[in-house]
């Protein structure tokens, strides 16, 4: 076997094996791509919901005690798919998969979830979160169509260093300021805004016992309002049972959205007319919409449904603008106000002159 020959030999070998050594390569990535953790979460469209619809056979927002009325539209609040993160962790390929997909969005685990967060207390949270926005949004329909309830604010926790600290205690439970009982929270605003400087006189219920504590407020720098330095956690008496029939859903953005369903099933006719809307977006008990996550994907989702309108909280507008599926609507909304002209405006069909994210 002369030289050359065994050259070409040793290279025809060498040839034979770059595939098996490629493809040995190729199996190692592959592998490690699906075992190994990626730290990051992938948010996708999820379904929607009919808030004047029914859910598993059962009316998704039920209310008793007051009378209802059927709605030809739709109200849909959105969802969004979150893959990954404490409740089991993202594998390399999804996480690239996710990244190729134009309408996901792959985002960093520890922009919403704190260091060893556990998947227990995710969930726990979720469903805390959701409860709460329940309950704001029977406060924030029953305060648009002017019906009357009872709110108890007790102090779930002092902030440190607040006008409060030493004076009130968690678990106290407000009773009155400066002479006035207090029923809601935006009656309480006004009771402090009305003390100033001079302080209030907070009656409070505490261990059984009624006790009156003198707070010197402080006042907040960007609303310049006064503050008693505490958190507040409301309890509602409503004259109307409302039950939600919602399960596997968790979080506080879909809760403009209840409001609405809620106001629709108790007035007469369809405020929705026969149109599909759609939207997303936190409540308050005093009607103010806030901003939520996964908007890109709310508003794929709400396309995918059929929706023709979508009703967005004015501080998501930035992330509105430009990702807007063909054949949906966007209306810019910041109050409770805001989302029912919103609906009254799409069933009549003239939305034209309501603000839209910059999308018109």
């Amino acid at each position: 076997m002369t030289g050359e020959q065994k050259g070409a030999r040793r290279g025809f070998l060498r040839r034979r094996s770059l595939p098996s050594v490629a493809l040995a390569g190729t199996t190692v990535l592959l592998l490690a791509g699906v075992v190994l953790p990626a730290p990051y979460v992938v948010e996708s469209a999820g379904p929607t919901f009919n808030t004047v619809g029914s859910h598993d056979d059962k009316q998704l927002v039920k209310i008793t005690g007051a009378p209802t009325f059927p709605s030809d539209g739709r109200l849909d609040l959105t969802t969004v798919y979150v893959t990954g993160g404490p409740s089991g962790r993202l594998n390399s390929i999804n996480a690239l998969l996710g990244w190729m997909d134009p309408s996901d969005a792959v985002i960093p685990e520890d922009t919403l979830y704190p260091p060893d967060t556990t998947g227990q207390q995710v969930d726990e949270s979720n469903a805390a979160a959701m409860v709460t926005s329940q309950e704001d949004s029977v406060a924030a329909a029953l305060n648009h169509l002017g019906k009357p309830f009872t709110t108890t604010l007790t102090v779930h926790a002092v902030i440190p260093g607040g006008a409060a600290g030493g004076v009130l205690r968690a678990g106290d439970r407000i009773l009155s300021v400066n002479g006035t009982q207090v029923t809601s929270l935006e009656l309480l605003r006004e009771q402090l805004d009305a003390a100033g400087e001079r302080g209030a006189d907070v009656v409070v219920r505490r261990d059984g016992r009624t006790v009156t504590e003198h707070v010197k407020l402080t006042r907040d720098e960007d609303s310049q309002r006064w503050q008693l330095g505490v958190y507040l956690v409301p309890k509602y008496e409503f004259p109307v049972d409302v039950d939600f029939q919602l399960d596997q859903v968790g979080g506080p953005s879909a809760g403009m959205m209840f409001a609405l369903g809620i106001i629709e099933e108790l007035t007469p006719g369809s405020m929705a007319g026969d149109e599909h809307i759609a939207g997303t977006g936190t409540i308050s008990a005093d009607g103010k919409v806030g901003p939520i996550g996964g908007i890109r994907q709310k508003l794929q989702g709400a396309a995918e449904s059929g929706a023709t309108y979508f009703l967005a909280p004015s501080d998501n507008c930035g992330e509105v603008a430009g990702h807007v599926p063909d054949g949906l609507t966007v209306i810019e909304v910041k109050t409770l106000g805001d989302a029912v002209e919103g609906v009254e405006k799409a069933a009549s069909g003239s939305v034209v002159e309501l603000p839209s994210c910059g999308t018109r």
